[in-house]
């Protein structure tokens, strides 16, 4: 491909938390006439259709703390470096954008060896493993969240906040007003839970809906992600219950839906947080219990701050306690509305374009 200006590389995990606002950030730049190619895993072939080119660069997660672990892991990131140290000769970015998650590490530490600018993106509110690994060897950091390195004054000099890009796809989506539920209309609920929390939701939703009042499963349409696994055991579930629902293991127009829903109930990732808080959407937010930086918890707390969503421990998100909370929100529209006013109000719809001139602002390209 012939490239029609200067290439920007960005470096993200194979997981939509991390690429989701990579496209985002893509979509930014390519508006300014800026070429973008995406160093990941052989996890994200099926996001290829968003950048000009792929470099799928090998990685390894840290996954256990003895020494065989370790000299597995570091010996695989060193020889992944390699390579994208040979693939930065090739390609001669003008920048390098990490997004976090392993695979980013050696496109960052090889842009570093060959003295390339470099920023990284923190989607979470508190750092991930990987962007704590590279936090000093960067030139510049972007957040999120506010207040995230505040701790580190070193750090803190070169962090700038610009909250979480969104996809188009949400962007339009955003453009919907929120329309609360009459009385007795519909309620429309949308249940996610991403690639580790699809599970949680089909063993805790379906029931909760069972214990409602009759006139309220009348009133709901639900659609569901789950597992391919889960999907008949799900349906069947809401069919004995009288309710209708859509289930399906992915929805290629989640934004659109999440536009449409009168309530989200879902997990707390980076993105899925960024996303509500663009669309305006109130939700439940059930955090991921066992994430080793407990970044989902942080982040739901943070749109709970603000009014926008009720936030349950995996402890406490139970079929009694979901069923209790669905049926206080169905009857009361005046808070779902505050709550979509209050998710609306702590979104950030210009994070993408502000992260694109931060990054242009650091490879010293004009816009």
């Amino acid at each position: 491909m012939t490239k029609s200006g200067p290439l920007v590389l960005l470096a993200a995990g194979g997981t939509g938390g991390h690429l989701f606002p990579a496209e985002a950030l893509s979509a930014a730049l390519v508006r300014q006439g800026v070429d973008v190619a995406l160093a990941t895993d052989a996890r994200a072939a099926k996001f290829s259709e968003h950048f000009s080119q792929v470099h799928v660069i090998p990685s390894a997660t840290l996954r256990g703390r003895d020494p065989l672990s370790l000299m597995r892991t570091a010996g695989t990131l060193a020889y992944g470096t390699g390579k994208a140290f040979a693939m930065l000769g090739r390609v001669r970015p003008v920048v390098v954008v990490g997004f976090g998650g392993y695979p980013s590490v050696p496109p960052l530490l090889a842009a570093s060896l060959r003295r390339i600018p470099t920023l990284i993106h923190e989607q979470n509110a508190v750092m991930g493993r990987a962007n704590r690994f590279l936090a000093r060897s960067v030139t510049a950091i972007a957040t999120g969240f506010p207040g995230i390195t505040d701790g580190n004054p070193d750090l803190a000099a070169k962090t700038t906040h610009v909250g979480n890009p969104v996809r188009p796809a949400v962007i339009e989506a955003a453009a919907v007003p929120y329309d609360a539920p009459k009385p007795d209309g519909a309620f429309r609920v949308l249940v996610f839970g991403g690639s580790q929390g699809a599970r949680i939701m089909a063993e805790i939703v379906p029931p909760a809906v069972a214990r409602l009042e009759e006139h309220l499963k009348m009133r709901l349409k639900i659609v569901q992600q789950a597992r391919e696994e889960d999907v008949q055991a799900v349906r069947e579930s809401y069919a004995k219950s009288g309710v209708k629902a859509e289930i399906a293991p992915f929805f290629s127009d989640l934004p659109a839906r999440m536009a449409d829903s009168h309530l989200v109930i879902s997990r707390s990732g980076a993105s899925t947080v960024a996303e509500l808080s663009a669309v305006g959407r109130p939700a439940i937010l059930v955090p991921l219990p066992h994430a080793l930086d407990q970044d989902q918890a942080a982040n739901a707390a943070v749109l709970e701050q603000a009014g926008g969503a009720i936030r349950l421990l995996q402890a406490d998100f139970t079929p009694d306690r979901l069923a209790a909370e669905i049926a206080a929100l169905a009857g009361d529209s005046r808070r779902l509305a505050a709550m979509a006013g209050a998710a609306r109000a702590a979104g950030a719809l210009d994070a993408a374009c502000q992260l694109a001139e931060l990054v242009l602002k650091v490879a010293r390209v004009k816009g």
